[in-house]
């Protein structure tokens, strides 16, 4: 009976080893392969095009058969997406997923499908949604200054530091504000 039980491990092994071995750049959390951030860039030929999103993941008890829970990192403003904590309406993921999808296909399916066909029936994001029906003209100029405001390589950059291979926790750490311009405005 063993056998049953390591699956779910090396389906997640599996899973996670396929989206590294793709161009979306993964960064495990203290080294767990339930838990990373990947980087994750705006569909072509959308109005998030250009932009890129901390994407973090977590997989839960149960994966394949539940869904991965995703939050955007940085900013981004969209109908299914809470624009403060960035968590992904689950409900979407929910009724699309199913045991035969895998971890690529979130970040190479999923997400740009919801970026390029939001739905605004479904709102986690009232206002976005709101422009977004009312007047898509002004939702798109907002979409697009929100890429330029928070979803470069740059703003990631200033958010998260330069290269950061850390875990979470560094946004808030005290400890390396010697060197860090950014922080020294708390002295």
């Amino acid at each position: 009976m063993s056998k049953g039980m390591s699956s779910p491990k090396r389906r997640i092994e599996s899973d996670v080893m396929k989206l590294m071995m793709t161009d979306h750049a993964v960064t495990l959390v203290n080294d767990s392969l339930l838990e990373f951030n990947v980087m994750f860039h705006g569909p072509k030929d959308s109005p998030y095009e250009g932009g890129v999103w901390k994407v973090h993941c977590i997989i839960p008890d149960g994966y394949p058969y539940k869904s991965p829970s995703i939050g955007f990192v940085n900013k981004i403003f969209h109908p299914n997406i809470d624009e403060t904590s960035g968590s992904v309406c689950l409900d979407v993921i929910n009724q699309t997923w199913s045991p035969m999808y895998e971890l690529l296909n979130v970040f190479e399916t999923f997400l740009p499908q919801l970026l390029m066909y939001p739905n605004p029936a479904d709102p986690l994001n009232g206002e976005a949604a709101a422009l977004l029906m009312n007047s898509p003209d002004d939702y798109l100029v907002k979409v697009k200054a929100h890429v330029q405001q928070h979803a470069t390589q740059k703003a990631i950059d200033d958010t998260f530091g330069e290269d950061d291979d850390s875990d979470m926790s560094s946004v808030d750490s005290m400890d390396d504000d010697e060197d860090d311009d950014a922080h020294g405005l708390e002295l």
